[in-house]
């Protein structure tokens, strides 16, 4: 049966034109006017110079691990060449790119493209996805994995299916045998794509895509790891920058204290503009309403980091990034190195009186709902460099939650582990929490920060 169609939205994704039907069933599907698909494709993207003058069809079918992030699989069919390694899709062979808000932990830049070109290829050729991630042990899933990834690949070969029923053509490709794919869940809410709940790195998941076991998480040691950054730390309160310098300055001074060319910082950001701010694996087109963004004069970025794509007004944001070598998280699991980073905002936040806890992997929450949302990446060490560890949180002071709802596009399956309905709901700012004015919160948490390492 086709699926039935309930939203519709057009959007430029790369030098592609995508319409992009989506369905309560979590499948999506895309035409396209060219296949020169942006990001971690499985093959090198045509150009505008060589543009494919047959419309190509790409469907979607996502994942959300529970407690974790959101997966996608898209699929499409190309004329068969001279690859006859790729699974045959009736009158072509099937193609796959994956996009989503999970994270990768690698080495470097090429080990996480490497790893997602070996699990699109892996899924091409209807092979396990966990053997392609197996084989990669410099980068590492976070929030997903092989199995929530074939079950996505699955999805999208089903809506493939059912177009074919319906319209004639022939698909005789097979499905990569990735067994333990988990079932819907209950509907819920997110504001940005980011996740609320348990840890994303699913004790159950295959040994590849798990990070390694934290060394330690007690009080003590964090507290010594903190006393020791405070001793070098400096503490910016910047400037108010645009949406692209902001996201420039923030990859460059990561870079600089990887190299040991700046000393460990903590900034304070100002924004000049509003913006969305997409993660680093996900597909702009299906997180943001791209018209509805143009109409209101919102600019889309996208960050260094992975994680959700995040709404941005000026007066209504409260951003910060740490920039540390890399000593500072040495020995701690990704999902550990959250609450460390995070430690002093907490402490911070508590003291305004706020009931304030981590949740799931990158969330900062309180008991009326989520404050903000972190994400992070890690530079590497080498050839005496110390390496880095960039985390950067971004929180809501206030929210227009009616236009923040028209320009992010949250679907069904991304908020299927949340136990409440709305996206909208999920979010409570900190103006309703505190009273305050959003001057008056920065102010006290850079004091509070300045008062932890001892007046400095």
């Amino acid at each position: 049966m086709k699926p039935q169609h309930d939203a519709q939205h057009t959007a430029h994704f790369g030098t592609t034109v995508h319409t992009v039907h989506k369905d309560s069933t979590g499948y999506a599907s895309h035409t396209a006017s060219d296949a020169g698909l942006e990001g971690t494709a499985a093959h090198a993207p045509r150009t505008t110079d060589a543009p494919d003058t047959s419309p190509a069809r790409v469907w979607r079918g996502e994942r959300k691990t529970p407690g974790g992030k959101l997966v996608a699989v898209n699929v499409w069919r190309e004329p068969d060449g001279s690859d006859a390694d790729v699974v045959p899709a009736g009158e072509g062979v099937l193609r796959c790119r994956i996009d989503g808000d999970f994270f990768i932990e690698a080495d470097g830049d090429a080990a996480a493209r490497a790893l997602l070109h070996a699990v699109e290829r892996a899924l091409e050729r209807g092979e396990e996805p966990a053997r392609a991630i197996a084989a990669h042990p410099g980068a590492t899933l976070v929030g997903t994995d092989a199995r929530a990834i074939g079950e996505a690949y699955r999805r999208a070969l089903a809506a493939m299916r059912a177009h074919d029923d319906t319209s004639g053509d022939a698909f005789d490709g097979t499905s990569a045998d990735t067994s333990g794919g988990a079932g819907d869940g209950a509907a819920g809410g997110v504001a940005d794509g980011t996740s609320e709940g348990a840890a994303a790195t699913v004790a159950d998941a295959p040994a590849a895509t798990r990070t390694p076991a934290v060394e330690t998480d007690d009080e003590t040691d964090f507290d010594a790891r903190w006393r020791r950054l405070l001793d070098e730390l400096v503490i910016v309160h910047d400037r108010p920058r645009p949406p692209r310098e902001q996201m420039a300055t923030d990859e460059r001074w990561a870079r600089e204290v990887a190299a040991g060319e700046r000393a460990a910082t903590l900034r304070l950001w100002e924004w000049s503009a509003p913006c969305v701010v997409v993660g680093r694996f996900q597909s702009i087109p299906d997180e943001v309403h791209g018209d509805e963004a143009a109409r209101e004069g919102i600019e889309v970025v996208r960050r260094c980091t992975g994680g959700g794509a995040m709404f941005i007004e000026p007066g209504n944001t409260i951003t910060y990034s740490l920039y540390a070598p890399l000593w500072f998280v040495e020995g701690v699991d990704v999902a550990a190195s959250y609450r460390l980073c995070d430690r002093w905002l907490v402490r911070a936040l508590r003291s305004l009186g706020l009931d304030v806890r981590f949740a799931g992997l990158n969330d900062i929450a309180s008991q009326h709902g989520k404050i903000g949302g972190a994400a992070q990446r890690r530079f590497p060490a080498g050839q005496g460099r110390p390496g880095a560890v960039l985390h950067h949180v971004t929180m809501a002071y206030d929210i227009d939650a009616a236009k923040m709802t028209r320009v992010l596009n949250v679907g069904g399956e991304k908020i299927s582990d949340k136990a409440v309905k709305s996206a909208v709901r999920r979010v409570d700012p900190m103006r309703s929490q505190t009273g305050m004015g959003r001057g008056r919160i920065i102010a006290h948490l850079l004091r509070s920060l300045r008062e932890a390492r001892g007046g400095a």
